[in-house]
């Protein structure tokens, strides 16, 4: 099984809301940083949510900052990205990454399509 697996992904419209997940296995998920990187087509990867071990520290980037939220909950070893107020230009493929002590995994991502 992949070390981690994002899902949520979808087409809704502009406004609208999703809730992405990441689900790990194999790894000890609590002692990893997790990074959300979205690509769009054409685009380089940006880095647009990132959370500490804990719940305690979360950095977000300039375009999503007040619009998404990134959360983890260590005992069911799995990670979110809530996203609100959806725009065109948050079209993307959504993936998730692991990273701790020179070790990264990746997902295998997850589409979303803000589309009216």
């Amino acid at each position: 099984q992949a070390p981690l697996v994002e899902s949520g992904g979808d087409l809704v419209q502009p406004g609208g809301s999703l809730k992405l997940s990441c689900a790990s296995s194999g790894f000890t998920f609590s002692t990893y940083r997790i990074n959300w990187i979205r690509q769009a087509p054409g685009k380089e990867r940006e880095l647009v949510a990132a959370i500490g071990t804990t719940s305690g520290s979360t950095n977000y980037a300039d375009s999503v900052k007040g619009r998404f939220t990134i959360s983890r909950d260590n005992a069911k070893n799995t990670a979110y990205l809530r996203m609100s107020s959806l725009k065109p230009e948050d079209t993307a493929v959504y993936y998730c990454n692991a990273k701790a002590n020179g070790q990264s995994f990746w997902g295998q991502g997850t589409h979303v399509t803000v589309s009216s």
